[in-house]
């Protein structure tokens, strides 16, 4: 053997060539092998096996912190009714029967009392509607569907519905989450969905052929997504609509998607159904969507479409097209330079890249920034390598709060956010990049709390400084710009000095993500904070709310306080 050995070392000095060469076949063998068994192994539930008949298809996308088994693939299905019902998945007749046996109806009053107790920890993001029949013929919700059979939670559930812009989130046997924009079946008995989630034991999933339905306040904070448009409600027609809405078409087959696409195709961001009239316009001081009507208002069925609401003549169903509205999108340097130096001021983790990015939309000007961030400049930001000193810049990113550098600034917007939000938007930053993600090891390692313990004392400290050194500031609260962000760039436009041209500003509301915004799929399924660290940021809050009431201004909103 040692002869052997030897024998090849000898050829191969003699020939490198060929070594190599084989080397990299042998490397392209073992990577070939290593993806066939990832790809072909399917590890399934226990107790359960594939039968002939199960469906398959794209594997499941990932959902919140946890990838599903690959044992579980997505099928889609035509149900009878049309074609936007979702994704849909075949169950072995084993799985069925075990569903079946699962319902334990000797618990079913402490399961209801559980599954009622989880309800009210979910009413910050969603409101519990109750139990509903479903039927697997004729679903009650009709959009995108995911099972997990090991791991489904309340909060997966209504995170993935909302992510994807639903308004109804049901949970079903312990393990399947539907989604949908509508409820369309009876109500049951709270007692018939009694069946434990099968990734939390303290809460209900429904029960057998009944769904725990939840109304998504998230995904009534965020437009809702149809297809590739963005949902943006139901309003009144305006007066002079052939002037708000300049380009209409006759569509005696009308559906969502005919009239989107028509819109898309001939370049208008909106796209809005009245009836059999599709209309295309921007979104302009005639028409600003600002004043939403009751989406009952204009449910009317669409003449192409059974389970699509169409609008009526006098209501309009709007929708965002994948347009971009370029009334917004030029960008420049100031022309001369500026008198004065404004600083966009906030602690880290409070939303002051997405607040730049709304001021570069709705001034026109670049935005520059005390330090250097070469990835935010490949991004766009293209004052951020110039000198905050400069004056080129309309406002300058900063999160300092000594005395002398506050005092550099001849004014200043200050945006402030909760803490506990800011805190984990910061500690996803420092660990994860601007939009990424702490990996699960850094929270529940010592990095989290050393972090709450030298950062939660800073925010407190940095709006107190900023009021008390401060020649000229303007408070903004994070929470209010979401909610009313044309009112609250308005303000923060006026400080700048520059005239706000309110078709602008309305434009800016169509594009006020960017990408500058976290994907809702990886938030934590469990409060990081402690008690202890709850006692200790609750009484920081409160000497910024006294220190701002003391300065005759609106204290912090409501939700700053954990209930």
């Amino acid at each position: 053997m040692a002869k052997l050995l030897v024998k090849l070392q000898r050829y191969f000095r003699r020939k490198p060539v060929r070594f190599f060469t084989l080397l990299a076949l042998y490397l392209a063998a073992g990577s070939l092998v290593f993806l066939h068994s990832g790809f072909a192994g399917e590890p399934t539930v226990p107790g359960s096996q594939r039968g002939p008949g199960a469906g398959e298809g794209p594997g499941l996308p990932y959902l919140g912190v946890m990838q599903l088994s690959r044992g579980f693939k997505a099928a889609v299905t035509m149900p009878e009714g049309g074609r936007r019902h979702g994704l849909r998945f075949k169950s072995t007749s084993k799985e069925l029967a075990e569903r079946n046996k699962a319902g334990d109806y000797g618990t079913i009053r402490n399961r209801a009392l559980r599954g009622r107790s989880g309800r009210e920890k979910e009413e910050d993001r969603a409101r519990y509607i109750g139990c509903y029949v479903d039927n697997t013929r004729r679903r009650t919700l009709r959009g995108v569907s995911f099972f997990d059979y090991k791991k489904m939670t309340v909060f997966r559930c209504q995170d993935n519905c909302a992510e994807r812009g639903y308004l109804y989130a049901g949970l079903e046997f312990g393990a399947e989450c539907y989604c949908g924009h509508k409820v369309q079946a009876p109500n049951a008995s709270e007692s018939e969905c009694n069946m434990e989630c099968k990734g939390e034991r303290s809460n209900t999933c429904g029960g057998v052929n009944r769904l725990s339905i939840y109304r998504l306040e998230l995904a009534q904070e965020s437009a809702r997504r149809y297809g590739s448009a963005i949902f943006r409600g139901c309003f009144r027609q305006p007066d002079n609509i052939s002037i708000a809405l300049p380009v209409s078409q006759l569509m005696l087959n009308m559906s969502v998607d005919k009239c989107v696409d028509f819109c898309t195709e001939k370049e208008y961001p909106l796209s809005a159904l009245a009836g059999t009239a599709c209309r295309c316009g921007f979104p302009t001081t005639l028409f600003t969507l600002h004043e939403r009507e009751d989406e009952q208002l204009c449910a009317q069925k669409c003449t192409g479409e059974e389970f699509e609401s169409c609008g009526t003549a006098e209501y309009l169903l709007v929708y965002q097209t994948q347009v971009q509205d370029n009334r917004c999108m030029d960008r420049r340097f100031l022309p001369t330079r500026a008198k004065q130096l404004v600083a966009l001021a906030s602690f880290p983790g409070a939303g002051n890249t997405w607040a730049r990015h709304l001021i570069e939309l709705a001034t026109g000007f670049y935005t520059g920034s005390y330090y250097f961030d070469g990835s935010l400049y490949n991004k766009g930001f293209k004052g951020e390598r110039d000198h905050w000193r400069s004056g080129r810049t309309i406002c300058i990113k900063t999160h300092e709060s000594g005395q002398k550098e506050i005092e550099s600034f001849d004014s200043a917007i200050l945006l402030i956010r909760n803490p506990y939000k800011a805190l984990m938007a910061e500690f996803n930053r420092k660990y994860g990049g601007h939009i990424g993600f702490a990996a699960h090891a850094h929270w529940k390692g010592k990095e989290w709390p050393e972090f709450v313990a030298n950062y939660a004392p800073w925010w407190a400290t940095h709006t107190l400084d900023w009021l008390r050194y401060g020649k000229k500031v303007l408070v903004v609260h994070f929470e209010d710009l979401k909610r009313d962000l044309f009112v609250q760039l308005q303000r923060m436009v006026g400080l700048l000095g520059i005239a706000a041209c309110e078709d602008r500003l309305l434009c800016v509301e169509g594009q006020k993500d960017g990408n500058f915004k976290r994907s809702g799929l990886r938030k934590l399924e469990y409060d990081p904070y402690t008690p202890e660290m709850r006692k200790t940021i609750s009484g920081y809050i409160k000497m910024v709310d006294t220190a701002l009431k003391l300065r005759n201004l609106s204290g912090v909103p409501d939700d700053y306080y954990p209930r």
